[in-house]
């Protein structure tokens, strides 16, 4: 089913993906033929939120192992739980495509459940239709809760696998709203068929979103790595420290292969000063800390930070800047993917610590 979707679909995912121009399957070799295996058979399709990763086959891996180890893994939290995060965290970072895949997704689980008094549900849920979270308070929609979009203390938003989801949505927000649209719809479609095509997006999702998935097949395709220690939280579900770990190791060295240390520096002195407050809303407020920069390295720095704090104003005009200094697609996906995990990882650690990690505590 996933091979037959994916085909039928795969014409329309390409197409959605921007700046970079990602692999074809039928050319695909090496990691990335094993990444794109694994999601066509438990994603359903080729979700284009990671293959526009597959320039930078390990940040693809990366990218992949959060997302399928955290959403789609069986574990103590139901997908319907999960889906709701996945939502509300993209609700909060503004990010449409990513509302409109999970919450259809969502939708779809919630209705295909029996009527009450017709089986038990699964651990952890399933959550109310409007998406929140059980016994714990809801997570933050667009304008209530913390502006990062942290999943609140308390409850079930404290396990595990949630704040696997939420650190996942924080990183995949961002690189959506860099490398594709507003929708997985067409953009032309009229505003009345929407919903009925979300419905129906979300039941052609269902079936692979309702098999049960064993948990560590996608962490299988990163380097073992040391679990860093604003990552502590998974550290008692190994198929969550071994996933997040490799990803933290691909995608840090990636960070130091594309993106320069002076900006690398930049952006988490920055990211370390932010409460989470989206800046803006026009792109003004980056000329103060960029300036201290050569003016070479401004172009990096400016796209770094937008994708880090304010992903939503990257455009085709910042990332022309950038590749004006550093052309492949493969050192776009690089830096991009580092700043967005950068700053992923300092989002749930706000919550859950008094400080913020240093360099080497993220390393």
């Amino acid at each position: 089913m996933g091979e037959m979707l994916s085909k039928a679909t795969l014409p329309g995912v390409l197409a959605q993906i921007r700046h970079v121009t990602p692999v074809r399957p039928a050319t695909a070799q090496g990691l990335v033929a094993q990444v794109y295996a694994q999601v066509e058979r438990e994603f359903g399709m080729l979700a284009p939120p990671v293959i526009l990763h597959s320039p930078a086959p390990e940040a693809l891996a990366a990218s992949w192992a959060m997302l399928r180890e955290s959403l789609i893994a069986d574990g103590t939290q139901c997908r319907e739980a999960k889906e709701a995060v996945a939502a509300e965290v993209s609700r909060a970072n503004a990010c449409p495509y990513c509302v409109d895949v999970h919450q259809a997704t969502l939708e779809a689980l919630l209705r295909s459940r029996p009527a009450s008094g017709g089986g038990s549900a699964p651990a952890g849920g399933p959550p109310p239709a409007g998406g929140s979270i059980p016994t714990g308070g809801s997570l933050p929609t667009g304008g209530s809760g913390p502006a990062d979009g942290s999943v609140p203390v308390g409850g079930p938003a404290r396990s595990p696998e949630l704040v696997a989801v939420t650190v996942t949505f924080h990183y995949l927000n961002r690189m959506v709203n860099v490398f594709l649209g507003p929708s997985p719809l067409p953009p032309r479609l009229p505003a009345p068929a929407r919903g009925l095509m979300l419905r129906l997006f979300g039941l052609i999702m269902r079936p692979a979103a309702a098999k049960p998935r064993v948990p560590g097949a996608a962490a299988a395709l990163l380097d073992p790595a040391p679990l860093p220690a604003d990552l502590g939280w998974a550290r008692d579900m190994p198929h969550l420290s071994r996933a997040f770990a490799g990803a933290a190791a691909a995608i840090d060295a990636a960070g130091r292969r594309s993106v320069p240390q002076e900006v690398r520096d930049l952006v988490t002195s920055c990211l370390n000063g932010w409460d989470g407050t989206p800046p803006g809303p026009s792109r003004a407020w980056l000329a103060d800390p960029v300036s201290g920069l050569p003016p070479a390295q401004r172009p990096a720095a400016r796209l770094a930070l937008l994708t880090a704090m304010a992903s939503y104003q990257v455009d085709q005009e910042v990332v022309n800047e950038f590749r004006r200094q550093a052309p492949s697609d493969l050192t776009l996906v690089e830096f991009t993917a580092w700043a967005s995990l950068t700053a992923a990882r300092l989002a749930i650690w706000r919550p859950h610590s008094d400080s913020h990690p240093t360099s080497q505590e993220r390393t």
